[in-house]
């Protein structure tokens, strides 16, 4: 269980989030909002790496104030840009670059990272330049690089926003299926079709949360009074 309990932050003098008071007990939650409405940062402080100026988030009973490392263990993010994310040089090594602190032995790092390239369509790129990927494989290799570790949730902040139509698919499809839990940040409201729970954040605030549909439709309302999307 993911809570949120009294969580306000602040960059500077700036509030971005106010007052949020949040259980994230369901399989798939949604998460939509305007720009600078707070989105975002709220994803960030799911697995610590934004700390609440106030309040606190507590993953399994985790602070993630007190005890990152160990949320990080349990709570994946994916960036909506996955060269945030890529490091080593070529795919199969940013891959095995997760595990380096699990403390396998090589033949089972070697099998993890191939049975995962496969699993995700890259198995013929292990040897692949990383950043020579193009835009959709990196997103999936972002992907393949936090799943190999097997977390329990995955955070997933904006990951179709720079993909082109097909690749945003194959991506959400991806993430449809996963066995973890997810929580999406989406501008993509055609993703959450069918979701049990989303959440609207305006202004720093919980402004709606409900089923997709009736989440959707308020979204819509604040985007018709003529804010910035």
């Amino acid at each position: 269980m993911i809570r949120i309990e009294g969580v306000s932050h602040r960059y500077g003098e700036r509030e971005v989030l106010k007052d949020i008071d949040l259980s994230l007990v369901e399989d798939r939650v949604g998460v939509i909002g305007a720009n600078g409405s707070g989105k975002s940062t709220l994803a960030r402080l799911l697995n610590g790496l934004v700390v609440p100026s106030t309040g606190r988030v507590l993953v399994d009973g985790l602070d993630t104030a007190r005890d990152g490392a160990g949320v990080r263990r349990k709570v994946a993010f994916v960036f909506s840009d996955p060269d945030a994310q890529i490091i080593m040089p070529t795919v199969a090594e940013d891959v095995a670059f997760s595990l380096r602190r699990l403390g396998l032995d090589k033949a089972e790092v070697a099998g993890r990272v191939s049975d995962v390239l496969v699993r995700f369509g890259l198995g013929g790129h292990a040897d692949h330049p990383a950043h020579l990927l193009s835009s959709g494989q990196k997103q999936l290799l972002a992907l393949a690089s936090v799943l190999v570790t097997e977390p329990a949730v995955l955070v997933c902040d904006e990951p179709t926003t720079l993909l082109d139509l097909r690749n945003s698919r194959q991506v959400a499809d991806l993430i449809a299926g996963l066995a973890q839990r997810v929580v999406l940040i989406t501008h993509d409201l055609d993703l959450l079709h069918g979701w049990a729970r989303v959440l609207v954040i305006d202004e720093g605030q919980v402004v709606a949360d409900g089923p997709a549909e009736q989440s959707i439709a308020h979204y819509r309302s604040l985007m018709a009074t003529g804010r910035p999307c």
